[in-house]
């Protein structure tokens, strides 16, 4: 059944729950932060069907291959998503461009929704219509930004005298565009996280600025605040073994304190997200308790 009023959001399948990872900035530590999401979620036994929108980079494509190696190498297994990479079309005319695209995004979706708990898109970090299908079908939007004014740009302009916020920023009206389509299609709702990463630990001025401006701006757009995960050379270091900080006792690596902290901002960040199927999956729980 075509529930769909607005030909620019795909056709909902219902079944799982959707994470975007969007940031029309690079270096933000999107893509790290969509790979400890998806191994959060193996972790709690469920199925993850990933979904690679750059094909360009294919960072979070490299992850998952980078895993995979890891494991058939070292004989450790490790749980891995169902991932999928939609490459961007070739055709002449941005019409056709779109139709293929969206051919290509509804198809993936479709069939990685039949199969999966939660869905994972990581979507790159500039504007395009890939970009704009896979938040407009999301449940959770996570916005990884730097604790920086430089990021903050991402969301929203700023006075370079007061600090105050004076716009949004056009990725910040995508995503309110988003939600207006998602209404219109099933009335559903998007829950819109912005993720502060490589928090510094002194209580810095620009620190307290940035802190002020994302509060201000939280109330106007509509978006939660979340613990992101600081400036720790270990969640680089991990990329090409594709592991996480959620494996390293499987790959029989010695935990350091940095290692135990940064493990803790992960499963923060995790709880502030506050999934319906992990709430739902506790409340159970402990009714039969």
């Amino acid at each position: 059944m075509n529930l769909n009023t607005d030909r620019d959001t795909p056709e909902l399948p219902y079944k799982t729950h959707t994470i975007v990872l969007g940031n029309e900035k690079g270096g933000s530590g999107k893509t790290t932060s969509a790979m400890h999401v998806i191994a959060s979620m193996l972790k709690e036994g469920l199925t993850v069907g990933s979904i690679d929108l750059d094909s360009r980079q294919r960072s979070l494509t490299r992850y998952v291959e980078n895993r995979r190696n890891w494991s058939e190498a070292n004989n450790v297994p490790l749980a891995l998503p169902d991932h999928r990479v939609i490459d961007r079309s070739s055709l002449d005319s941005i019409k056709d461009q779109e139709r293929e695209e969206r051919s290509r995004f509804e198809g993936v979706y479709a069939e990685l929704v039949a199969a999966n708990d939660i869905i994972v898109i990581d979507s790159p970090g500039a504007d395009s219509y890939l970009s704009r299908l896979g938040h407009s079908v999301a449940d959770t939007i996570i916005t990884p930004m730097n604790d920086s004014f430089v990021d903050f740009d991402l969301l929203a302009q700023v006075n370079p005298d007061t600090y105050e916020v004076s716009r949004p920023s056009l990725y910040a009206e995508m995503v309110w565009e988003a939600r207006k389509r998602r209404a219109m299609a099933d009335g559903g709702t998007i829950d819109w996280v912005v993720m502060r990463n490589r928090l510094s630990s002194l209580d810095a001025k620009n620190k307290r600025r940035v802190e002020m401006g994302l509060n201000s701006l939280s109330q106007r757009i509509g978006f939660r605040i979340a613990p992101g995960f600081g400036e720790r050379v270990i969640f680089r270091e991990m990329f090409p073994s594709g592991l996480t900080l959620l494996d390293l006792k499987d790959s029989g690596t010695n935990l350091s304190m940095s290692h135990v902290a940064a493990r803790a901002e992960v499963r923060q960040l995790i709880a502030t997200l506050e999934l319906p199927i992990l709430t739902e999956r506790t409340t159970a729980t402990k009714q039969t308790a």
